[in-house]
């Protein structure tokens, strides 16, 4: 984080001279063009690659291509010659500059600024997105494989999309918080917590510290380290407590994090002590039908009242029974668990989006209920449709990938045992 503070500068303005010298070179890109790339990957890296044809790719650098395709072969094969491990890739990208925006995916042939002029190197600025058309194996290196690329098209609904989502859920009064966020949602969780660990040396206001150790918290509950996330919302509720009215609506968010950590490490009573707080606070702070009030701190009738209060296909209303289905799993109520799960998924298929993330965890979660009731094979083809969400939706290294990724594996071997299952003979 401090090596992207301190580059900050040198990013926009090598963005900004891109833009130019494209702006100067664009008669040379009037026709569609082909450049080429080669680099080495790890086997799961490739994996991920491989399972999302179709999809979209987004390069996290600037990202330095050739119009000569042997300058990527060279620089594959020497990679793969120092390391047996790795996989070599070439990609091979259509360009066709009449469907992409100059000041969004700025590109440029530098080769007059190139220590080898001969490679013909075109650079395109970071996160240019591509969409995966083709893979395939090359024939004479069974470790070697070519993927076909084409840029994306401003008008690409599924990029637009993906845009419009991470926009609506990556908020925030500075770009500092923003980024947090955009970097909590797609799983960058060494990085973001190197982020928010420096704002928090730099805090000015017990406003930013509550706010940081919050987010430190929500961190934490999303890598399973419940007793660490307690830890830093306690810090936040502390600052919170005193710098607010005690019926402030933000401390009805902070008490209601806390219940759902304990709520994940299996402590019930402390869950709904905490649940119990935060209803209390938002029945006093809130309208009687904010959506706040719908957020499933507890199944009391009150909740469920307040539940009722709000439109049949509202998201909130989706959330509140999906959370339901979450409690009532964990206690072993599957038939609950199942009512409640379908009735958020039946929501959510009519108010979101066909790729939003959040039906792909509902999907997930049924399949998860599905597999708590050995009901494998109906488990399989939900987790496979989260799965496809999920690769169009979040970037391919996302933890929610994986772990969907992992449930497949889980009950595929299930699956295997249903058929095959184990005998021992009787002398």
């Amino acid at each position: 984080m401090e090596a992207m503070s301190k580059l900050g500068f040198f990013i926009r303005s090598l963005h900004l001279q891109l833009e130019q010298l494209h702006q100067e070179q664009s008669a040379k890109f009037k026709k569609s063009f082909t450049v080429y790339r080669g680099q080495g990957m790890s086997k799961e890296d490739f994996q991920n690659l491989l399972d999302s044809k179709g999809g979209l790719l987004s390069f996290n650098n600037f990202l330095s291509t050739s119009m000569e395709p042997k300058v990527g072969m060279k620089f594959v094969e020497r990679t793969m010659k120092k390391n047996q491990d790795i996989v070599g890739v070439i990609f091979i990208m259509t360009i066709d500059q009449s469907k992409i925006s100059t000041s969004n995916t700025p590109f440029a042939m530098i080769d007059e600024h190139s220590a080898i002029p001969s490679e013909q190197e075109i650079l395109f600025t970071m996160h240019t997105v591509f969409r995966i058309v083709e893979i395939k194996q090359t024939a004479k290196n069974n470790r070697l494989w070519e993927i076909h690329l084409t840029i994306t098209d401003d008008n690409d609904s599924q990029l637009a999309g993906l845009t419009d989502c991470i926009k609506e859920e990556v908020r925030g009064s500075t770009g500092w918080r923003r980024m947090g966020q955009l970097m909590l949602k797609v799983g960058h969780f060494d990085q973001v917590e190197e982020l928010y660990n420096g704002l928090l040396d730099n805090a000015s206001t017990d406003s930013d510290r509550a706010h940081i150790y919050h987010m430190l918290g929500y961190l934490k509950d999303d890598q399973g380290k419940y007793p660490e996330a307690v830890k830093f919302y306690e810090k936040c509720l502390e600052i919170k407590r005193k710098i607010l009215p005690e019926d402030d609506a933000s401390l009805a968010s902070t008490y209601g994090n806390i219940g759902r950590v304990y709520n994940n490490m299996g402590e019930y009573s402390k869950a709904l002590e905490f649940y119990e707080k935060s209803l209390k606070i938002r029945e006093i702070s809130l309208p009687a039908n904010h959506p706040d009030l719908a957020t499933p701190t507890t199944t009391s009738v009150e909740c469920i009242k307040t539940w009722i209060s709000l439109p049949a296909n509202h998201p909130n209303l989706a959330s509140s029974y999906n959370n339901i289905g979450g409690v009532y799993k964990n206690i072993g109520e599957y038939s609950k668990a199942l009512e409640f799960y379908e009735k958020s998924l039946k929501i959510r298929e009519i108010s979101l989006r066909v790729n939003h993330p959040d039906l792909a965890a509902s999907y997930n979660n049924i399949a998860a209920t599905y597999y708590n009731m050995d009901e494998y094979s109906k488990a399989l083809p939900l987790l496979e449709k989260a799965l496809g969400i999920y690769r169009n939706s979040l970037p391919l290294t996302h933890a929610s990938i994986k772990n969907v990724l992992n449930n497949i594996e889980e009950v595929k071997k299930k699956l295997q045992m249903f058929i095959f299952p184990s005998t021992r003979l009787i002398e």
